[in-house]
């Protein structure tokens, strides 16, 4: 065996995963509150944007060949029903259009959830102390078609109530978006790593947690039963989040289904390796390889990551 691994040539010829820039989606946070760049503690190297500066990441993700990325929005202020999610004139509809204007070929998803926008943090309507599954449809199909009205390509839902893609998919071909896509977020875990991200978004709930509507991390049969109802009702890309604990299901997953699969590198995931690296115990850039490796290895087509940008990067320079 060890003839195949006798020189750098060799071993890239006979490779056989491949990760490419093509692969990687930046999320980015918009802040109305926010004119400039504010740092996010718990996530080193990314920040609070104001729109302006927005743009500028974009267009610096789209000159290193980062084919997409993921808007999350930071409101102004909020309110019980989460309004802002799908003003038309919302901090995320806002950055879309001056994306768009500026870097038209990048692919603009938007996260479709209430959770950035409630005041009480939850990632829908609440009703007698729970969450109210279809009333949080209805605005969540709404909050769907102002954005992609805005300029964005794909909606992608992440709030986990039951049949948001149906109601998604129907609000959109009634509005004429017949061609705008649907990335689910198929199979989300109620997950401990999300923390930096709550922090990074403010969206952590003010009272309870999210363990009625997310899923409980020990099963798998019912992540495959959740990605199959989301592609009966037209997801067009179906997602595993978390990825690194849950690559196993990602591996199910490209098993069973034939759609485009996504796998979320989330905020804590990311937060352990600026940690690790900061003390110096790892080699970040060969982490980060081996793990983004990894989740394509397990089958996922693309992968959502905070390192999208250093990655896209080191694949240029040919450090990876």
């Amino acid at each position: 065996m060890r003839r195949l691994r006798g020189s750098a040539t060799l071993r890239r010829m006979v490779r056989e995963t491949a990760l490419s820039v093509d692969d990687l989606i930046l999320p980015l946070f918009v802040d109305h509150n926010v004119g400039g760049r504010e740092p996010i503690d718990s996530m080193p190297g990314v920040s609070r944007l104001g729109v302006d500066l927005a743009v500028e990441e974009a267009q610096a993700a789209s000159e290193l060949g980062i084919p997409a990325v993921l808007i999350f929005g930071l409101p102004e202020s909020k309110d019980a029903l989460g309004s802002d999610a799908y003003d038309p004139d919302g901090i995320v509809q806002r950055a879309a259009r001056a994306i768009k204007a500026a870097c038209p070929d990048v692919v603009l998803i938007g996260d479709v959830c209430l959770c950035e926008y409630t005041s009480h943090g939850h990632c829908g309507v609440i009703q007698d102390g729970g969450v109210d599954n279809d009333r949080t449809l209805e605005l969540l199909a709404e909050t769907a078609v102002s954005q992609v009205e805005a300029g964005f390509d794909i909606a992608a839902p992440s709030d986990m109530m039951d049949g948001r893609v149906a109601a998604i998919r129907q609000a959109l071909d009634g509005a004429g978006y017949q061609d705008r896509l649907i990335m689910a977020y198929s199979a989300k875990f109620a997950s401990g790593f999300y923390g930096p991200f709550r922090e990074a978004a403010g969206s952590a709930p003010q009272f309870g947690d999210r363990r009625t509507y997310q899923m409980d991390p020990p099963n798998a049969r019912e992540a495959l039963r959740e990605i199959e109802l989301d592609v009966q009702e037209g997801a067009d890309l179906v997602m595993v989040k978390p990825a690194l604990t849950y690559l196993d299901l990602v591996a199910r997953a490209r098993q069973r289904f034939d759609l485009p699969l996504v796998a979320y590198n989330v905020s804590g995931e990311f937060a352990m390796v600026k940690a690790a690296a900061a003390n110096g115990w790892i080699d970040e850039q060969r982490i980060v390889y081996e793990i983004l490796t990894g989740i394509k290895r397990a089958g996922a087509d693309l992968i959502i990551t905070y390192h999208a940008t250093d990655a896209a990067r080191w694949l240029r320079e040919g450090s990876f």
